[in-house]
């Protein structure tokens, strides 16, 4: 398995997502998402491509992607049924890592059908079958006040006034997706209450 590469940028074909690396004296030929397209630098930098190498029987084709989270999401992508590699790609193209985890969160397959090549039907699955293997937590922690962390209760108390603030929002009628992005934007304090984040997180809703 190919873990991931460091090279120059030799060339590109953006309208095909296809980018090739040259690393060793040999030039690999990589497809990336349309997010990550737009991120390469310029013919002859150097970049570097976490990869998955899929083993087909016409022959290998390598996916690069700039962070580990999106390889790891890929993975997850491809492993739902009636969902290929690039069918993952567009997803990844249309979805943020953390929009995805929104959407399946939320149970949001609009906006997951909203992929190319991706209908409602299909959204749902992938929200079913991923659901279980991410959690809301590991969506909100990154926004979490450092004390909170150091503090079990208090953090569990936070959570449990994040989760009522979302419910709140949907209750107003905002998506649920929506929700979570814009509780996950407030910077939160130990003492914030319901009503506090509600109503932080209510200003956040313009986005």
């Amino acid at each position: 398995m190919i873990a991931h590469i460091r090279g120059k940028l030799i060339y590109i074909e953006p309208e095909d997502g296809i980018a090739v690396v040259e690393t060793g004296g040999i030039g690999y030929v990589i497809l990336l998402s349309g997010r990550d397209m737009e991120l390469l630098p310029g013919y002859g930098d150097e970049v570097k491509l976490y990869t998955y190498l899929q083993v087909r029987e016409d022959g290998l084709q390598l996916y690069g992607f700039f962070t580990r989270e999106d390889q790891k999401l890929f993975k997850m992508l491809i492993g739902v049924s009636g969902i290929g590699p690039k069918g993952a790609l567009g997803i990844l193209t249309a979805l943020s890592a953390d929009d995805l985890r929104f959407a399946v969160l939320a149970d949001d397959a609009k906006t997951i059908a909203k992929s190319p090549g991706i209908g409602v039907k299909t959204a749902q699955k992938l929200i079913l079958e991923l659901k279980d293997k991410l959690k809301i937590e590991d969506v909100l922690e990154a926004r979490m006040h450092p004390a909170a962390k150091e503090n079990q209760v208090a953090a569990s108390d936070l959570a449990d006034a994040k989760n009522e603030a979302i419910e709140a929002l949907t209750a107003l009628g905002y998506s649920a997706s929506d929700s979570l992005k814009a509780v996950r934007q407030v910077e939160m304090k130990d003492e914030m209450t319901v009503e506090d984040i509600l109503k932080a997180a209510l200003k956040n809703m313009s986005f």
